[in-house]
């Protein structure tokens, strides 16, 4: 296998999870007795370019399927993360209804409502019917697919060029980094900006954040890669920002290589940072493979300790990460009886690979478990907050960084 973006042989392992189904395959009943589809789950580092990405096993099309069970607007957080950063980009940017914004993978309309509500004319770029038709009902003008340079170039020839492209958790998801990137140059207005938040590779090495490895992220991204990848499409990063969503992120803020705007010093501080933290050395990515082996064991250790003492234990958020956390674990339900999520898209099935049923949230305090863990860790204060289990005597744990209790 070949770097995505350098193209250069890829020869060192940054991680192997073994064998794994795709993290947002959940399963009907029907599909409980039925092969399941499992592929090598393992990370390379390229010593080039050090763009971090999965081994090319699983197509997006089987990754991304139309009934997509992913819905933006589940958390309450993320939709005030989003509609927080439409009043800071409008304002930045200066966005009236003369501008155009292009959002690349607008899921369920959970950002574009924003502009739609302030008038500013909007386009969600989504390949999955089942977001793309809960943003439709609220309004929102959706291209059903993938974008890349095919669906740029037609938006340009159709003078749909962009005053704004935004892109959240979308970068990592695209297999073709380099067309994406290329698609953004092409759709994007002289003097356009490009903003991209994806997780930091940084925070996932310095935090144990080996659950955010599966099949739907390619790529693991720093700042200094990404910086490489737009140069190749004739774009610039001006400025970035570190962002605590989703265990740490990045938001770049890219324009055309022409573009008089000067460097943000906020470039050459991150680049700094990652270049003393040694992610330009491959000591750093060799030891991480112990790291997340010690997470792994301890947690289930835990767990089998808890049931050893008669503990029930549930889980809450039938997130992607945790169905990495339970699979590399061998977790099913004699340990984890059960998971709520309060999407209803997800409700009624089962997680891929460990089978454990998905309830919903009303489920904890109708079967009052001693022990709920928090699988997507990222939102544990909005899950406490939310699911008052005190009230019977369970706690909450999270097992990343570190296994830890929560009060």
């Amino acid at each position: 296998m070949n770097c995505r973006h350098c193209h250069k042989p890829l020869h060192h392992v940054f991680l192997d999870l073994k064998d794994a189904p795709p993290s947002n395959s959940y399963l009907t009943k029907e599909q409980l007795g039925q092969p399941e589809a499992r592929y090598p789950l393992r990370l390379f580092v390229c010593d080039q370019c050090w763009l971090v990405q999965t081994e090319d096993f699983a197509r997006a099309e089987d990754l991304f399927a139309m009934d997509y069970a992913y819905f933006s607007s589940t958390s309450t957080s993320w939709l005030d993360h989003a509609e927080q950063y439409c009043a800071m980009i409008i304002r930045r940017l200066d966005l009236n209804r003369d501008s155009f914004v292009i959002e690349v993978a607008s899921n369920d309309g959970y950002l574009l409502r924003n502009f739609i509500r302030d008038g500013i004319p909007c386009l969600g770029i989504e390949p999955t019917d089942s977001t793309a038709d809960a943003a439709v009902t609220i309004g929102i003008p959706v291209l059903r697919e993938f974008f890349g340079v095919e669906a740029a170039t037609a938006l340009a020839e159709q003078g749909k060029r962009a005053d704004l492209i935004a892109g959240n958790n979308v970068y990592a998801h695209v297999p073709d980094i380099n067309d994406f990137t290329r698609g953004l140059q092409i759709a994007l207005k002289p003097g356009g900006t490009i903003t991209l938040e994806f997780p930091h590779l940084l925070q996932l090495i310095d935090n144990n954040q080996f659950d955010t490895v599966y099949h739907e992220h390619f790529s693991y991204l720093s700042l200094g890669t990404v910086q490489s990848i737009f140069a190749a499409a004739r774009l610039r990063i001006i400025d970035v920002e570190e962002l605590s969503t989703h265990g740490g992120s990045l938001r770049v803020y890219g324009c055309h290589t022409d573009d008089v705007r000067p460097f943000s010093p906020s470039v050459g501080t991150l680049l700094e940072k990652e270049r003393a933290y040694g992610m330009r050395a491959l000591a750093l990515y060799r030891a991480f493979q112990a790291k997340a082996d010690r997470v792994r064991d301890d947690f289930k250790a835990f767990l089998e300790a808890r049931k050893s003492e008669g503990k029930s234990i549930a889980a809450y958020g039938a997130a992607a990460k945790g169905n990495t956390l339970i699979n590399y674990a061998g977790i099913g339900n004699e340990l984890i009886e059960f998971v709520c999520d309060a999407a209803k898209s997800k409700q009624g099935k089962f997680l891929p690979g460990s089978h454990i049923p998905i309830l919903a949230p009303s489920a904890l305090a109708e079967r009052k478990p001693d022990w709920v863990v928090i699988l997507p860790w990222n939102i544990s204060g909005e899950v406490m907050r939310q699911q008052p289990i005190g009230q019977w005597g369970g706690r909450f744990v999270v097992a990343v960084p570190k296994l830890t209790e929560l009060n």
